[in-house]
């Protein structure tokens, strides 16, 4: 039960009740994936590069870009199929001999899932004003309450990296990403040859919503005015850096507590 006090005291807060406009989640779940066996596509300078490697090790991924498409499902009314496609960037070292300096390649995956949220039904049709469409006398295409997929992930962690001889594979290899993989950088040509295929195995975690615009009306307590000062001092960079806390917890790690243990002793 909640505390009638702390009800009250904010009650007294309360200036008056205002209405948004926001999205709501309507239904949301949490994914946790493993990516086995994903292959993994080289520019042609790169895959040159792993061929001639004697030893290759991931050491990083990051999802690139994301594409979302959301579908209604037939005959469920209210249902909406999402079907998500997630790009990676991987970063591999590659060892031409034993004790040598590594040189660094970057190789290409992706993944696609789907899954099924509930996202409630709309058909309204929302007109919006805009002054650059006044001017032209050209009114702005309506927007549809559909609702809307959001993905929020992090980058994936690396669990196992394998090298196979290209020939003894039949796995179809995408060689179509988007231009946002590449972040603006000139798109290099995939290699379709290759005499060594590359497959990693990646853990994924993601969160994903489905949202509808609404109106919701909520106690408004007063505007949110900024309390904080803006420094706008020219300090110089060593003055800045003796203002920052020494990073203890980077020397010393924080131990486990015992309240932290799986196993409880029922003595």
């Amino acid at each position: 039960m909640p505390d009638n006090s702390i009800i009250e005291a904010a009650d007294c807060r309360i200036k008056e009740a205002v209405c948004i406009d926001t999205k709501r989640i309507y239904d949301s779940c949490v994914s946790k994936d493993c990516l086995e066996n994903l292959r993994a596509v080289f520019s042609e300078e790169d895959q040159a590069t792993i061929d001639a490697a004697q030893t290759i090790k991931c050491k990083s991924c990051e999802v690139s870009a994301v594409a979302i498409d959301v579908e209604e499902v037939p005959f469920n009314r209210g249902y909406y199929g999402v079907d998500i496609t997630y790009y990676f960037t991987l970063g591999f070292d590659t060892y031409s001999a034993p004790c040598t300096t590594p040189e660094q390649v970057e190789g290409y995956a992706s993944f696609t899932k789907k899954c099924i949220l509930y996202g409630s039904d709309g058909d309204v049709k929302v007109f919006t004003s805009s002054p650059a469409a006044d001017e032209l006398e050209c009114p702005i295409a309506p927007q549809y309450t559909n609702p809307t997929a959001k993905v929020q992930t992090v980058d994936p962690i690396v669990l196992d990296t394998d090298v196979v001889n290209a020939c003894n594979t039949n796995i179809t290899v995408n060689t179509n990403f988007p231009n946002s993989v590449f972040a603006g950088e000139a798109v290099p040509k995939i290699a379709e040859n290759a005499q060594k295929a590359v497959f990693v195995t990646l853990g994924l975690f993601s969160i994903i919503q489905m949202e509808r615009d609404v109106q919701l009306l909520i106690p408004a307590y007063d505007y949110c005015i900024p309390e904080r000062e803006c420094r706008c001092d020219n300090q110089s960079p060593c003055e800045a850096f003796r203002s920052i806390d020494f990073p203890v917890n980077e020397f010393f790690p924080v131990e486990r507590s015992n309240n932290d243990s799986c196993c409880e002793s029922n003595g």
